[in-house]
């Protein structure tokens, strides 16, 4: 069986373009089969955005970065994005988004969550997790965000209401110093955590 958070899906490639307005820039993104939200902005994904907290100076982690969509908006806003994710097709397909983006501030590495940034720190974690990849890879983008991140760095991330926001947010309050729900909107919530 293939899906989006596998190595190499199996599903032929097809892909769609798109046109959207975030934060009111705009946005061209190339979408592709076995890449998670093909054809469409995922309205979590845009939740995310709309409402994260970015700064100019920071260094921000797109974790699990699918077609780049969240690395690709924040580059627009914060200093420099580094995007991971374990899926090839994405990692290939954020790349070209950066590039028709016009994007020079942000670089787009394959692996397994936190494994291509090995050592490296962020002033903010972005992620919309794959929750059908299950709780255990859920718990691991938690409770390792915190050696992934500064002093009063952010891990910012959207889940479902009715899928494991209240398991995500118990995590988080095990894990970090402070979590806050930065909004809620169309059966999803924003939590951050403060390290």
């Amino acid at each position: 069986m293939s899906h989006y958070y596998s190595e190499n899906p199996n599903v032929p490639l097809r892909t769609k373009t798109i046109e959207v307005t975030v934060r009111g820039e705009r946005f061209r993104f190339i979408t592709a089969s076995g890449v998670f939200s093909f054809g469409k902005f995922d309205n979590g994904t845009r939740l995310l955005l709309e409402s994260a907290v970015l700064d100019r100076r920071w260094r921000v982690l797109d974790l699990g970065c699918g077609y780049g969509a969240i690395g690709v908006v924040a580059s627009r806003f914060v200093e420099y994005v580094v995007m991971t994710d374990v899926n090839r097709r994405a990692v290939s397909i954020a790349k070209k988004n950066l590039k028709i983006n016009g994007v020079e501030n942000a670089e787009v590495k394959w692996g397994s969550l936190y494994e291509p940034v090995k050592g490296e720190r962020f002033h903010a974690i972005l992620t919309n997790p794959p929750v059908h990849a299950g709780k255990e890879v859920l718990r691991e983008i938690v409770i390792n965000a915190p050696k992934h991140l500064y002093d009063s760095g952010l891990l910012q991330l959207v889940i479902r209401t009715n899928q494991g926001a209240k398991y995500i947010k118990a995590l988080m309050e095990q894990t970090f110093n402070e979590v806050r729900e930065l909004s809620k909107g169309g059966g999803f919530r924003v939590y951050a955590g403060i390290a």
